[in-house]
């Protein structure tokens, strides 16, 4: 948030810095009990969980965390309030990795992330000022311990959202077959060839795997463009793949 940014350029105090950020939250809270009578109970439910659902290793979003045996036309409204309110940025599963992905959306199948990272990181740490400032001095000195995925993959969803594109991701589950699951962060359109996909995984971490990728390849790569994994590293190409620096995702 730009008022964030600025009292920590006027100030270089992290508390400040998030009082700042705890008053926007606040307001948005209020805002919700103003103008989504009737079910804003709902709609700060999901809100407030938020944090918790990214910091799974799969982000997809869990209804029954709110109460047992929810269901998705219980809270569609407050999903909905939430994402064109520009609180958050809903992403949906697209079953499959074509032209059209809205054509091929499971509506219950989902990922919510918050529209800024910094207010998801006080989100997290709601009413813990201490903790809170680790964090950010930590993630200021790249020495962040906290689950960092979640940071990351909301930065690259908030990008994305600033450049006009609707989010997507694939996901495939197989009980009976576990080397069958596949999880793929992101789906956009390839800037050079708007027929084909770009599937995008987030790592945060220094070591990883790209199974997945490599699954989603072998299953899809005739409908596929370039393949992107976003990191904080240095751009690389390897094994047709494009490793991206997290900072010039704002160029996809």
């Amino acid at each position: 948030m730009p008022q964030a940014i600025v009292e920590f350029i006027k100030t270089n105090d992290y508390t400040k810095v998030d009082q700042v950020k705890r008053d926007i939250l606040n307001l948005y809270r209020n805002d919700i009990s103003k103008f989504a009578q009737g079910y804003e109970y709902k709609v700060l439910s999901v809100f407030d969980e938020i944090p918790g659902q990214l910091s799974k290793h799969e982000k997809k979003f869990t209804l029954t965390s709110l109460e047992k045996g929810a269901r998705f036309r219980d809270y569609k409204k407050a999903f909905i309030w939430l994402d064109e309110a520009m609180i958050t940025n809903l992403c949906f599963n697209s079953t499959d990795p074509t032209v059209g992905l809205s054509l091929y959306k499971d509506r219950l199948t989902l990922k919510m992330y918050m529209a800024d990272a910094g207010l998801l990181i006080t989100n997290a740490f709601n009413g813990d000022s201490v903790m809170l400032q680790k964090v950010a001095k930590a993630i200021v000195n790249d020495r962040l311990e906290f689950n960092k995925g979640m940071i990351f993959e909301n930065i690259v969803a908030q990008m994305f959202r600033a450049n006009n594109k609707k989010l997507y991701f694939y996901s495939r589950s197989d009980s009976k077959n576990s080397a069958n699951k596949i999880e793929i962060d992101f789906l956009i359109a390839d800037e050079t060839n708007p027929i084909k996909i770009s599937p995008i995984e987030v790592k945060s971490g220094r070591n990883y795997t790209t199974s997945s990728m490599n699954k989603f390849i072998n299953k899809f790569n005739i409908k596929l463009g370039k393949k992107y994994l976003i990191r904080a590293k240095d751009l690389n190409i390897k094994d047709d793949i494009i490793y991206l620096p997290v900072y010039m995702t704002m160029f996809l």
